[in-house]
């Protein structure tokens, strides 16, 4: 038994202290434009972000970005009666369109400053 609550304890512990250093989808979307204009970040075919360099915020940025991102396609994709592949692929298709010149898209698996 004390073994058990002691498991508990360190996974509460955890839990706790994972969700203290989780970045926020409002703090991602206020340090996204930062990211992607000092290269950290950019947009792929597949609708989602990748980290070009791991520096700084990049990697906590991609993460709360991508997982709001797979949401919305999830729920755009149910709403029409569409696989969500199809959602990321049109999705991933705009964002590289509407990327600024200056920043990173991923082509063929290679990463181009468009």
């Amino acid at each position: 038994m004390k073994q058990l609550l002691q498991m508990f304890a360190l996974v509460l512990a955890f839990g706790v202290s994972a969700s203290v250093f989780a970045m926020g989808l409002d703090e991602a979307k206020q340090k996204l434009d930062d990211v992607k204009q000092q290269g950290l970040v950019g947009e792929t075919p597949t609708g989602y972000l990748e980290v070009v360099r791991d520096q700084g915020a990049a990697k906590e940025v991609v993460k709360a970005i991508n997982s709001a991102r797979r949401d919305e396609y999830k729920r755009i994709a149910e709403k029409h009666n569409i696989p969500v592949l199809e959602v990321e692929t049109v999705a991933g298709k705009k964002a590289m369109e509407r990327t600024p010149d200056g920043q990173f898209i991923q082509v063929n698996g290679e990463w181009v400053k468009k």
